[in-house]
């Protein structure tokens, strides 16, 4: 039970926080717009990942995608892994802290999903 309450919890965060993000980054809002200035990245980023953040959140909770839901993983441990980067080399402290807890929720959610939502072995 302990399992099945740690998946639900992480991934239903994690789902909120990319709805969220999702929102943000395709409305153009001015935190966003000016945060991909911050780091000299161009603004069709921000779209495609408002785009990947939408598609994935809702990869995650919808069932029988196996194989999108480990794309989806996949997707935002990249996001995540290069985020922490840019903001650690842009010199922004503690907003480089944010994408390692989210990635540690992402490992948990991952981990303890149950075995009908993973994939076979090849």
């Amino acid at each position: 039970m302990g399992r099945k309450i740690g998946y639900w919890v992480t991934t239903t965060i994690i789902v909120l926080f990319m709805l969220f993000d999702a929102a943000l980054y395709l409305g153009g809002a001015a935190a966003a717009v000016e945060g991909f200035n911050h780091l000299g990245y161009p603004q069709q980023l921000r779209i495609f990942l408002g785009i990947a953040k939408l598609v994935g959140a809702i990869v995650l909770i919808i069932p029988g995608v196996g194989l999108l839901k480990e794309w989806a993983y996949a997707g935002f441990t990249f996001a995540w892994i290069l985020a922490t980067i840019a903001h650690y080399s842009a010199g922004d402290g503690v907003k480089a802290v944010a994408p390692v807890v989210l990635l540690a929720m992402l490992a948990v959610s991952y981990f303890t999903r149950a075995s009908d939502r993973r994939l076979a072995s090849f």
